[in-house]
């Protein structure tokens, strides 16, 4: 006798549901970031060309290639050569430089609050700098190395402090060295000559107005070393951002993440040699950045943030208040502090700590 047979449902035969295709999975994201880089791209663009070609003095786009390539208009040319385009031209590097140096602070230490502003690399770059400048009378590009070497002995410093940990905190350690610069510095302005006190104050708030060409030569042969560096060991970026651990089972060191901050280190002290310790760019740029990405880790995005930034930030300092010229770290500074106060709070809000 023959076993019953159960009768076939149509729930028996339903086939299971397909799995999307991984293919899919992926294209969608790394889409939505080569759409948000070309938007950073063109805003970039746009802020460079707003900050030339506009504000108290108008220049045509026929006229400004005509003065570029060497044709003189009385008023016109110098104006545009010796005002408005080495400002662009600076803020523009400068951005790149901080944008690139905070996202990878960022990436390498697993922290939105791990930029060269907070863990006090920017002051130390300070301090170094009026040092130089108040207490051994030195100028220009002697002021510029002994920023550089201030930022790297902070961060070396900082580094060993805060030993193989990073995160927390490194952060704790950085602000507490930060503090102690900004004690140095305001010693140091304390016991200066009045005029001294004005010229450091003017490098001290961060500008990019009124430095010559040679300067910003200097910044952008530097930066055409360290990015290009910084490129190659990004590599080991997404190791890295999975843990210590994690990243040395992959047979990355503690060496690379040393290497990679040193990098960042430099980053941002041609910055600050170049125009002073601009607030909050740093720090900004990363999380900005990162949103625009779908929460993405990016240094190219980062960076071009970073330069966006700066200029939208240098054209509202030249022309918010009339006949006035502000420096440009005024406006980054008005601008990142509630930007901080708003990561701390929306961290505090959906639990995250790091």
């Amino acid at each position: 006798m023959s076993a019953p047979t159960m009768p076939v449902t149509p729930s028996a035969t339903r086939q299971p549901e397909e799995l999307p295709d991984l293919r899919t999975l992926t294209r969608r994201p790394r889409r939505r970031r080569r759409l948000a880089l070309g938007g950073l791209g063109l805003a970039l663009f746009a802020a460079f060309a707003v900050r030339v070609l506009l504000g108290d003095y108008t220049f045509t786009v026929p006229d400004f290639f005509r003065i570029l390539f060497g044709e003189q208009m009385p008023v016109s040319t110098f104006i545009l050569m010796e005002s408005k385009l080495p400002r662009a031209v600076l803020a523009l590097l400068v951005g790149v430089a901080l944008g690139a140096a905070g996202s990878l602070f960022q990436m390498v230490l697993r922290n939105p609050l791990a930029s060269p502003d907070i863990v006090g690399v920017s002051l130390g770059a300070s301090a170094a700098g009026i040092f130089a400048l108040l207490t051994l009378g030195l100028r220009d590009g002697a002021v510029s190395l002994f920023a550089v070497v201030g930022a790297v002995a902070i961060a070396a410093l900082v580094r060993w402090v805060a030993g193989t940990t990073g995160g927390y905190r490194l952060v704790l350690v950085g602000v507490g060295v930060a503090a102690a610069m900004t004690s140095v510095v305001q010693y140091l302005l304390a016991r200066s000559n009045t005029w001294d006190v004005q010229l450091a104050l003017r490098w001290l708030v961060g500008s990019v107005n009124n430095v010559p060409w040679s300067t910003i030569g200097l910044l952008a042969a530097a930066l055409a070393v360290l990015l290009p560096t910084l490129a190659v060991l990004a590599r080991a970026l997404p190791a890295l951002e999975l843990g210590d651990d994690a990243a040395a089972g992959l047979g990355i060191g503690r060496h690379r993440t040393d290497l990679l901050l040193l990098v960042g280190v430099l980053l941002t002290a041609v910055a600050v040699a170049a125009a002073g310790p601009v607030a909050f760019v740093a720090f900004m740029s990363g999380p900005i950045a990162r949103a625009l990405m779908g929460g993405r880790h990016t240094l190219l995005g980062g960076a071009l943030v970073g330069a966006t930034l700066m200029l939208l930030a240098d054209y509202v300092a030249a022309y918010l208040i009339p006949d006035v010229v502000l420096p440009v770290g005024i406006v980054t500074g008005a601008v990142g502090g509630p930007f901080l106060l708003w990561l701390l709070a929306r961290g505090a809000a959906t639990g995250r700590t790091g």
